[in-house]
């Protein structure tokens, strides 16, 4: 009978605290299944801190999938790209923004991220361990045991969302063996890094464990007189119970500083991108401008294990996310390069996310058919708060080729706020992988999801109430040639709240019906002895929200085609890749108007490729060199493709060397990104989060110049 999980001792599992239990993984009946997944095996004696390694191939073979708990990722009918610690640790990644780069489907470098060309919500398709986070502050890369992003439509697995992907941090826990590791690290200019990251158990029967991880960075970014500072505290505690049982607890502040690096470019009306400037030339930023975030995060997960068929998980997390951002937005004002700078555009100064969920796994027969099945509920309670005194506060007016840096200027009281929006939503969702023979199974799960969204004004008076409920399905037929390969055919629905009409149009105000988005996706996966290989061609389908006549409406339908084909293992013992290619064909139509139907959307590259090749010198041991290479094509500059931003190729160059000092491990790393110092634009993106609003003239992010960083980690 189809097998979809990898048969393992759970107990062990259980004990270690290393797997979600809401998988459901049985060795029952393992006697009636002719085909499996290779055995996973692991060491109570030495387990290592995170799932993967450079060893094998920066290629992690499970992941989290919501309520289904965690699968091996061959055995999934989704795209999914997992990016590991190892990888981030070795490249000296920052932040989550950072690892992105790496995965060729999130085009940009959105504060709200993408996949497949479609820009994520605030809340809806971000996650930490499963449970809901906001998307718009920056997240460490030091606590984070591997970033998960599966693309395209989630909503029957998540809730509503759009349909922009799945994006799950997933946190390090505590390892079985002590953990005792220090890196201290130089970034340009003159900035220092020191980060420690240690756990284990606290008793001698292993009932008590923790991994705590501590960061303070602070000193001068790229740009003379900028400052970068983040510190992290972050403690992730566990209480083994009973051998079925376990307690995860997590708590985590964060407080991210930055003044003084070039700030966002909007463009006026009629106006076209011009060649990227040099970002470190002052003026592009201001020294007050830029952001002070803090997020404050507390969590928890009951995991049990009722049998070696049945599981169930049940987890909340409360974030706090305030920022005070003041970063610059420079408009361009005409073709010859003249910009208006204004700053304290934010809208929204604090968020909190309440989240839940509650997933029920088990495995049985009904005759010869196999059933993995799961009963979920998960939801967010999610509060905005607007300063009482908004509005842009302009600074002055400059030109790129004479930037300038302007007076410093009172800005608003970003802790003076009110509640202005606060949503609620819930989700019930029910799956199913159904094992019909050796080699074929379906997979469905479907969701009923109810949204409720309300605003108030200064005085606390509802002005308006948004309730709406619906069904989010998906299905999938899948067929395993091999045990270690997956062809598949899915198809999803994904429900998404509807947009509210901007001010100055007739409607202002009224929100929109529901949106519905759907996919299809045709995969094909393949777990080699030391590559995984993927393959998935897909369409997605969306309304598309936009004015005309005064009155914002439905008006057109956003179709993107593309093709995704990513690697990640070893070409050779020395010789390790990861990588991959997005041809993304995203386009607008039924708009009416032939101006913009069949039109490319604005700011999405139909190539987007990246590559990391890491080699491991044989003949010196311990020295290792790796080069990564980002190539973007064109972007349309307009929505009706008279103009086009140039595309980019960026460059970096590494190496690192492991030796021992006093008996212990040193490793050694230096990283040159951008290595030839090219100007581009990073980010070019409609400010619209939903529909990409045919009268928006669009953003724009400028890419950083070469910097350096280098550090030493020493394991005790």
């Amino acid at each position: 009978m189809y097998r979809p999980f990898c048969v393992v001792d759970l107990r062990m599992f259980v004990c270690l605290g290393l797997i979600d239990m809401s998988v459901s993984v049985s060795a029952a009946r393992a006697e009636d299944t002719q085909i499996q997944l290779a055995p996973v095996t692991i060491s109570a004696e030495a387990s290592a801190p995170s799932l993967s390694s450079v060893e094998g191939g920066y290629r992690v073979k499970t992941a989290s999938l919501g309520p289904f708990g965690e699968v091996p990722v061959v055995n999934t009918p989704f795209s999914i790209t997992i990016v590991p610690s190892d990888l981030a640790k070795n490249q000296q990644l920052l932040s989550v923004r950072e690892a992105f780069r790496l995965i060729p489907s999130v085009q940009g470098e959105n504060i709200r991220p993408q996949t497949r060309g479609m820009q994520a919500g605030v809340v809806q398709n971000t996650r930490i361990d499963g449970l809901n986070i906001a998307a718009t502050t920056d997240y460490p890369i030091e606590q984070f045991d591997r970033i998960e992003v599966l693309n395209g439509l989630s909503s029957a697995i998540y809730g509503p969302s759009n349909p922009a992907g799945t994006f799950n941090f997933v946190l390090k826990r505590p390892t079985d063996v002590p953990l005792h590791e220090l890196t201290f690290g130089y970034l340009s200019q003159t900035s220092w890094l020191g980060h420690a990251d240690v756990g284990g158990y606290l008793d001698e029967g292993k009932h008590f464990a923790y991994r705590l991880n501590l960061l303070n960075q602070n000193g001068e970014n790229y740009v003379n007189g900028s400052q970068l500072k983040r510190q992290l505290a972050s403690l992730a505690f566990d209480v083994h119970i009973t051998p079925e049982t376990v307690v995860e607890t997590n708590a985590s502040f964060y407080n991210y500083v930055t003044k003084g690096l070039p700030g966002t470019f909007a463009l006026a009306s009629k106006v076209a991108f011009p060649a990227a400037p040099d970002p470190t030339r002052l003026g592009y930023g201001q020294p007050n401008g830029g952001d002070d975030n803090q997020t404050l995060i507390l969590g928890g997960r009951l995991k049990h294990d009722f049998s070696q068929d049945w599981h169930l998980t049940a987890g909340i997390l409360r974030q706090s996310n305030d920022r005070a951002s003041t970063v610059p937005t420079n408009t361009i004002t005409n073709n010859s390069g003249a910009y208006t700078t204004t700053a304290a555009t934010t809208t929204y100064s604090l968020d909190t996310v309440l989240s839940n969920q509650v997933a029920l796994n088990g495995r049985f027969f009904t005759g010869p058919v196999s059933h993995d099945f799961v009963i979920a509920n998960n939801g967010f309670l999610w509060d905005r708060y607007t300063p009482f005194q908004t509005g842009a506060v302009t600074l002055g007016s400059a030109s790129l080729n004479n930037p300038a840096i302007f007076p410093a200027k009172a800005f608003p009281d970003f802790k003076n706020r009110y509640r202005s929006v606060e949503t609620l939503q819930q989700s019930i969702t029910v799956g199913d992988i159904i094992g019909l023979t050796d080699q074929w199974a379906v997979q469905f799960a479907i969701s009923q999801s109810w949204i409720n969204a309300q605003n108030f004004n200064k005085t606390g008076v509802m002005t308006s109430n948004y309730n709406t409920s619906g069904v989010s399905p998906t299905a999938s037929l899948l067929f395993k040639p091999y045990q270690n390969m997956t062809a598949y055919l899915t198809y999803a629905e994904n429900l998404q709240q509807g947009d509210s009409a901007p001010a100055g149009v007739a409607n202002a105000g009224n929100v929109l019906a529901p949106y519905r988005a759907k996919q299809w996706e045709l995969g094909y996966k393949v777990d080699l002895d030391k590559i995984n290989l993927r393959a998935a061609l897909f369409q997605i389908q969306r309304p598309y929200a936009y004015t005309v006549n005064n009155v914002f409406g439905i008006n057109g339908s956003q179709i993107n085609r593309g093709i995704e084909l990513t690697a990640a293992g070893k070409l050779t013992d020395d010789l390790t890749v990861f990588g991959g290619l997005s041809l993304l064909d995203p386009r607008l139509y039924d708009t009416g108007s032939v101006t913009t139907t069949g039109k490319q959307i604005l700011g999405l590259s139909h190539v987007m490729f990246n590559v990391l090749l890491d080699y491991q010198v044989p003949v010196v041991p311990g020295l290792a060199f790796n080069a990564n290479v980002n190539f973007a094509s064109d972007r349309p500059g307009d929505y009706a493709n008279t103009t086009f931003v140039n595309g980019y190729v960026v460059a970096d160059l590494g190496m690192r060397y492991v030796t021992k000092i006093f008996e212990r491990p040193v490793t050694w790393r230096l990283n040159v990104y951008n290595i030839a110092d090219a100007h581009y634009w990073a980010n070019v993106a409609p400010s619209g989060q939903n529909g990409y609003n045919s009268t928006d003239n669009g953003t724009g992010t400028l890419g950083a110049p070469r910097t350096v960083r280098l550090s030493m980690q020493m394991d005790f």
